[in-house]
């Protein structure tokens, strides 16, 4: 249902950034909880970054100061950009999203997303 791109590969130290296109979400009264996962292999998934319906962003603490998670205005584009990269940061990219019923809408990454998408690949090089 959302669509990333942007993935890649990298030599540790440089920037990627993702996007995922996200119009197929469509309105919401309560605006909209989005958010960055990545998986490795077959390990669980884990939350990269989320912004809530103000736009207010969470970072997960292995990225933060690295990472930058945006979305546009009109809420079709959630982007992630990510800086400093490391080879742990390898891993399979995915968005989702969900939308929120009213004003007050908490944001984590237990959120009941409705929206995913299928993920993009990142490899960072040592």
């Amino acid at each position: 249902q959302l669509a990333e791109s942007g993935g890649g590969s990298v030599p540790a130290g440089g920037s990627l950034r993702l996007s995922c296109a996200t119009s197929r979400v469509g309105y919401s009264y309560g605006g909209h909880c989005m958010a960055w996962f990545r998986r490795v292999g077959g390990a669980e998934r884990e939350g990269v970054a989320n912004i809530d319906n103000a736009r207010r962003p969470m970072y997960a603490d292995s990225v933060k100061g690295r990472f930058t998670i945006s979305r546009d205005e009109a809420v079709t584009t959630l982007d992630l950009q990510m800086n400093g990269l490391k080879p742990e940061d390898t891993a399979v990219y995915i968005c989702a999203a969900r939308k929120c019923a009213t004003r007050y809408c908490p944001c984590t990454f237990e959120s009941n997303f409705e929206y995913w998408g299928e993920g993009t690949q990142v490899t960072v090089n040592s």
